[in-house]
């Protein structure tokens, strides 16, 4: 690519872009998990998901402008979204979208004993020492638990929740989406190859290193702006109302 895409449209017309395609791709969970968008250099301001919302229902009107510091929980807001994601824009360093699903892969690697992704195939080499694992799991994120958890944003692109789930963290949503994306084919590809009960084929550290660093130079190009451009140009095509 010769240069970096723009993405159309309003950061909440990209945020509500994003919820369609989680919904689509079955990465969603019931009304329940939540995306957020910084608005405000450092965090400060940060769109989200009301309560009790659909992803596959949510138009850009409908997200929430929250401030990340405030004393009391905006009437709306799902407790947990408010804890985790308010926490992580006031902690996170150069995180400006999260997205954190209960997606299937994801979620099941975070389940195992020794949730590790190993570089079997290539979209796992993009995450080779690139993925962040809490295994201090402690309810629900509430409290003391959404701060921990804040701590850890943006040491590393993909948060993996043992006993929960996935964070996937960008510059903006596209960057986020896209990790998410691919985070989550890695793992499926992992827990297929693993499932079949034949040896596994990991390649050598060097060359996982050398594709993650190839990785980079595609995201440098505006791959993941491209990826997000054309899912709402999907969507557009379709006359879908997220942009409402």
């Amino acid at each position: 690519m010769s240069e970096i895409p723009e993405i159309p449209g309003t950061p909440r017309e990209q945020l509500a872009c994003a919820f369609r395609w989680l919904a689509r791709l079955d990465l969603h969970e019931a009304t329940a998990n939540h995306c957020s968008l910084a608005t405000a250099e450092g965090g400060e301001r940060f769109l989200i998901n009301p309560a009790g919302r659909h992803f596959a229902e949510l138009r850009a009107s409908d997200l929430l402008e929250v401030e990340a510091r405030g004393d009391e929980r905006p009437a709306g807001l799902d407790p947990t979204a408010w804890a985790i994601h308010g926490a992580m824009h006031r902690q996170g360093r150069e995180v400006g979208c999260i997205l954190h699903t209960h997606s299937l892969y994801a979620t099941a690697l975070a389940c195992l004993e020794r949730p590790e992704l190993p570089p079997v195939e290539q979209n796992a080499m993009r995450f080779y020492e690139r993925v962040a694992v809490d295994r201090g799991f402690d309810g629900m994120g509430l409290g003391d638990e959404a701060e921990r958890l804040g701590r850890l944003a943006g040491e590393a692109p993909i948060l993996l929740l043992g006993n929960h789930g996935v964070l996937a963290t960008g510059a903006d949503v596209a960057e986020a989406f896209d990790n998410l994306y691919y985070f989550e084919r890695a793992c499926r590809s992992y827990l297929v190859a693993r499932a079949s009960g034949l040896p596994l084929a990991p390649v050598a550290p060097e060359v996982a290193r050398k594709t993650a660093a190839q990785w980079d130079d595609y995201a440098r190009a505006g791959a993941p702006q491209a990826h997000f451009a054309a899912l709402m140009r999907l969507l557009d095509k379709e006359g879908d109302d997220y942009r409402s």
